[in-house]
């Protein structure tokens, strides 16, 4: 697909390709030596979390949770990065990408934001009238995948609401839930591959991709589109999931508003 002046790996994405396969290196050696996982080190929190660290808001960008993880983000960035690179030029290909992943950042945590604030007006709720269904409430609106010994705890519950035990045991549950949420990692530079394969998208629409599955060919566009649109259906109906969805999208779109910002003017699409 992409060929002849384009077949080499200019500058930036080629240092970013050994930055990133250097820090899972690294990842892994200190898991192994020190007992110290760098994801954990030198992902992004939550802002309110105890864990959060303004420099996460960079390095972020440079850790993964695993070799195919790593290898996913940086076949997408060798493919469309370094014919992007080419066209723009290393500074210009550098900027966006560091936009485009803490544009990223931005939404997700904006929209952790969202999620974690409705979550501990919950939880206030719930301390302030500890009662079984409200606590189940907070379970069904607040927790993706409880566990079978969570509605068997509520079960028990029922049968003595004003048990202090259950009470005692049930608040710690709810702090307990918020704290963890707050304390999640994001990791990877998905959000910047995203913003990437957007910009591929528009200065070349009409390339044809040819899927892996199914095997077929797709104009460049209409895969950026489809691409999107599953991003954001995925966001909305799986909050709970282990994929930064709105991250994904805040990548494409702030590669989309900047792309816009540099063509101002022109008639172009892009």
């Amino acid at each position: 697909m992409i060929s002849g002046r384009f077949g080499g790996i200019p500058l930036v994405v080629k240092n970013l390709l050994i930055i990133n396969a250097l820090m899972l290196f690294a990842d892994f050696v200190f898991s192994g030596t020190f007992d110290i996982q760098l994801t954990r080190v030198l992902g992004l929190y939550y802002f309110e979390s105890e864990l959060f660290r303004p420099y996460q808001i960079v390095t972020h960008m440079f850790m993964h949770g695993g070799l195919a993880h790593l290898f996913f983000n940086m076949f997408a960035l060798w493919m469309f990065g370094r014919v992007l690179e080419t066209v723009w030029g290393s500074q210009r290909f550098l900027i966006y990408y560091f936009v485009t992943g803490l544009g990223a950042a931005l939404l997700h945590t904006f929209v952790n934001y969202l999620e974690i604030s409705s979550m501990q007006a919950s939880a206030q709720e719930f301390i302030s009238n500890p009662t079984p269904d409200m606590f189940a409430a907070f379970i069904d609106n607040h927790i993706a995948r409880p566990s079978r010994q969570v509605y068997d705890f509520i079960t028990s519950w029922s049968y003595e609401p004003d048990n202090a035990a259950y009470i005692s045991q049930a608040v710690t549950m709810v702090e307990n839930s918020v704290r963890h949420q707050m304390n999640i990692p994001t990791v990877g530079a998905s959000g910047a591959v995203f913003g990437v394969l957007l910009a591929f998208g528009m200065l070349f629409p009409n390339t044809r991709l040819l899927l892996l599955f199914p095997p077929i060919p797709i104009k460049a566009k209409y895969f950026v589109i489809a691409y999107g649109l599953i991003e954001l259906y995925l966001g909305l109906t799986r909050p709970g999931s282990n994929i930064a969805h709105f991250a994904h999208l805040g990548g494409m779109l702030f590669g989309f508003i900047l792309i816009k910002y540099w063509n101002r003017g022109s008639s172009r699409f892009y």
